[in-house]
Order: C-alpha cells, then structure tokens, then sequence
C-alpha cells in the first residue's frame, strides 16, 4: 500500500552521466518538473552516477548546462550540492548505502551469493525474453530467515536480499492498479555486486526515501523494478512516493531513443533549435499543447495534467 504523504511534494530527475542527454531523457525531466512545479513543490536534481566504467563528471556537467538552457531549474542537488540532503552524486554516497545494508543484514535478510550471470542464465527457462533474470536461490540458505549475519568470505561475492513469496500492490498514476509476485518475478535479488558496486534498487530507494522525495517520475522501462523498491521501502521503514511511468519516446522504425541516436541528443538538437522550440515538441508529444509551438516550461505549468498524457509504453515521434 503506497503511503501518502503529507510533507511539502518534492519531486526529482535523476540522469546518469553516460552521454549526452536525448530527447527521451528530456521528456522525463519536463514532465517530473511540470508535475511538481504545478504543485508548488521543489525539484532535485541527482546524478546516478553508480557504473563507475561509463559514468563521467563531464556528462554530468554537461546535463546540467543542457538543463539550465532549457529553462529546467532544480531547487535542491546537482554537482555543487544545493541542499541539505548532499552528496547528490550516487557515487559519494556510499556511506549512506552501506548503513542500509547493515540494517538489512543484521536484520538476517541477506546473504552472500557466490553465482556468476552465467550460472543464472544457465538456469532460465527458454520462453524468458523480457530481459529479467529470475534468481533460482542457488546461494540461499536452507532454512529461513533470520539468517545469521553474512559471513566473512575470502572470496569475492554479491549480496543478495530475501524475497519470500508475496504480493506487491501499487497504482501507477498512469500505468494505473500494478500486482507483482516477487519470487516470480525476479527472486532474491542484489543490492552489491560482487565488484562493491551499489545496486540500483538499493541506492535508488535510500536516495529517494533521505531526499523527501514524494513523487517519481520516470520513464515505463522500469515499472517492472518498482515492486521491489516498494519491498525496500517496507523494511527499510521508509514512505513510499507516488509512481508515475512514462511512455518511453521511439523513433520512426519503433526504436526506444537512446544516447547512441545522435540526431536526437542535445549536441544536435541545440545546434538547430532554440530551447523554446524544444520544449514546444515536447509538449505536443504529451498532448499538453494542440501543436509543437515554441514554448517555455513555465508556459506549461497552467495546462499540465497526467489526464492528457497518453498511458502506453510506447510513443512514435
């Protein structure tokens, strides 16, 4: 059950730094701002910057020039950590990740998973084609939880959290009523890789949960993954936020937009359009506006609302 909060609404956009922002990316950002901009709540900008491989300080500049060009202004984060709830960079925070974990663990949760993508795979029935990887437990302990605080091992290992076989409920604001069993649907999964790395579900719950975000705003590729943040959220004794997933923008041969498509990045879009003309196609494509006239972001704050924007997984532009 999603909690409703009764403190001052915060949305968020949370990019990461791997390239240069697309049209898809700028679609989330607009929409997330408009929401909480017609609420009179505030806006953070955080940089999910976890994959230390593809992540660069320069792209997260770059996202924050390219944002502040548009007119989308946040109140709160960035590099330069604007706000009380800094670091605002997901790779600084690994101190605040760490804490969770041990609740978690001395809970007895968690457990140390020794199993490469490999072996998982291996274990997959055919007719799996959606990309999920359903934990089959192979490193799980026999008995149930509470286990016994993880064990000191001299070789290397993710940790896994316990998923037991339940329910979660939630209502998307445009997805609308969502049920998710959580064993068959991804199974015990990790919230640090073998590598350390932070998972994305942990880290992404704990930001949220210690920004006071009260509303996400996000594109619909991860509306599967919520169901398991919720599940964080619960035994981390955090308020859940509302949930918003939007239709992921495709080009003309149906392909989801991504930042190799460079005729749709902010590099080529800036070269030959204005910020208002910009926006002004983003606002058609969410049915905020009648056609693609150029417009500002706070032009649109008097017309938004999630019952004009189309509810699919998908939009052709």
């Amino acid at each position: 059950m999603t909690i409703v909060h009764t403190a001052p609404k915060k949305g968020r956009f949370a990019p990461s730094p791997s390239g240069r922002m697309h049209l898809g990316n700028l679609f989330t950002a607009l929409m997330s701002w408009l929401s909480i901009r017609s609420q009179g709540g505030k806006w953070v900008l955080r940089i999910e910057d976890l994959d230390p491989q593809r992540s660069k300080y320069e792209y997260a500049r770059q996202i924050e020039d390219d944002l502040q060009w548009l007119g989308l202004t946040w109140d709160e984060g960035g590099l330069d950590d604007k706000g009380p709830h800094g670091p605002y960079s997901q790779s600084r925070r690994t101190g605040i990740y760490s804490h969770a974990l041990r609740r978690l663990q001395d809970a007895g949760l968690t457990y140390p998973c020794f199993c490469t993508r490999a072996d998982i795979l291996a274990t997959q029935a055919p007719h799996i084609s959606d990309g999920r990887i359903i934990y089959p437990g192979t490193c799980r302990p026999a008995h149930e939880p509470p286990f016994d605080t993880t064990p000191e091992t001299p070789h290397r290992h993710a940790t896994r959290l316990f998923v037991p076989d339940m329910d979660i409920s939630f209502t998307d604001t445009l997805c609308g009523a969502q049920r998710v069993n959580l064993a068959t649907h991804c199974g015990d999964f990790v919230l640090q890789r073998a590598d350390g790395a932070w998972a994305y579900q942990l880290a992404v719950v704990v930001d949220d949960a210690l920004m006071g975000i009260t509303e996400v705003v996000r594109g619909n590729d991860l509306l599967t993954s919520t169901a398991q943040q919720l599940y964080l959220y619960r035994l981390l004794g955090y308020p859940a936020p509302t949930f918003t997933h939007l239709p992921l923008l495709c080009n003309a041969q149906g392909m989801r937009l991504s930042k190799r498509d460079r005729s749709l990045n902010l590099a080529e879009l800036r070269s030959r359009h204005t910020p208002e003309e910009i926006i002004g196609s983003l606002a058609a494509i969410a049915r905020l506006t009648p056609d693609n006239a150029p417009c500002r972001p706070a032009d649109l704050i008097p017309l938004f609302s999630w019952s004009k924007i189309t509810p699919a997984p998908t939009i052709r532009i």
